[in-house]
C-alpha cells in the first residue's frame, strides 16, 4: 500500500520507546483528549499478561498464524522481541482511515524503521526516560518480571535509545504532565507542516493567478 492510499485527513503516529518509560500511560491519557486519533491494536504471539484482554491490549494469535500472515503480506510492519511476534495489521490501519480517523502506531524500534521506509510522512516520536537509573527503578515497581528479565529490558533500552536518532521527535517522560502536553503539542501541529499544506498553497497561488482582484470578493 502506498501513500496515495492514504486518506487526505488522516495521519500516522509512530511512537516508540523502552519498556518501562511510562509509554503506555502516555498514549492512554492522549487518546481520550483527542477523539479523532485512534490506537492501531496490534497482533503478538506473546501469551496474556493478567488482567489483559484480547482486542483490547493486542490481539493474541498463534506462531503459525501470525507467520502465515507476513507470506500473506498482511502487516503493514512486523518484529520479533524476545522471541515474540509483534505485527500491525494493515487492513485495521485502512479501515481507521477510511472512517477519517489518524492512527497512531505503539511500536517497537524495528517496526517504526518499516514503517518510515514506505511512510515517510508519518510522524515518529520517541519517548525517552529522564535517566538509565530511573528506568531502572520503575521496571522494578511493576513488579511484573523477573531481575533477570529486567536486566534483558535494560540492555535492549540501550540499543532502542541508539536508534530513538532516527525519529522526528523526542519526548522524555520526568513529569508526566508535562510529557503529555509535549506529545499533544507534536500530534496537533505535525498536520500544519509544509508538505502537509503544500496543496493548499497552490490553491491559492492558482486562485491568484486566475486574475481575481480585492474587488472580485464580497
Amino acid at each position: 500500500m502506498s501513500n496515495s492510499a492514504r486518506p487526505t485527513g488522516g495521519e500516522l503516529y509512530v511512537i516508540a520507546a523502552p519498556s518501562g518509560t511510562g509509554k503506555t500511560s502516555l498514549l492512554r491519557a492522549l487518546l481520550a483528549r483527542l477523539d479523532h486519533l485512534a490506537l492501531s491494536v496490534s497482533d503478538t504471539t506473546r501469551p496474556p499478561r493478567a488482567g489483559e484482554v484480547d482486542g483490547e491490549q493486542y490481539h493474541f494469535i498463534d506462531v503459525e498464524t501470525f507467520r502465515a500472515g507476513i507470506a500473506q503480506g498482511r502487516y503493514l510492519e512486523h518484529a520479533e522481541v524476545f522471541g515474540n511476534y509483534y505485527g500491525t495489521d494493515r487492513s485495521r490501519v485502512e479501515a481507521l482511515w477510511a472512517d477519517g480517523r489518524s492512527v497512531l502506531l505503539e511500536i517497537d524500534v524495528q517496526g517504526a524503521a518499516q514503517i518510515a521506509r514506505h511512510y515517510p510522512e508519518a510522524c515518529s516520536i520517541f519517548i525517552l526516560p529522564p535517566s538509565m537509573a530511573v528506568l531502572a527503578e520503575r521496571l522494578r515497581n511493576r513488579r511484573s518480571d523477573a531481575e533477570d528479565v529486567i536486566r534483558r529490558r535494560l540492555s535492549e533500552a540501550r540499543g532502542e535509545i541508539e536508534a530513538c536518532r532516527d525519529f522526528s521527535w523526542m519526548v522524555v517522560n520526568d513529569n508526566f504532565d508535562e510529557a503529555l502536553a509535549e506529545l499533544l503539542a507534536i500530534v496537533l501541529a505535525w498536520p500544519q507542516r509544509r508538505s502537509r499544506q503544500n496543496a493548499r498553497v497552490q490553491c491559492l497561488l492558482d486562485e491568484a493567478a486566475d486574475g481575481i482582484t480585492i474587488a472580485d470578493y464580497p
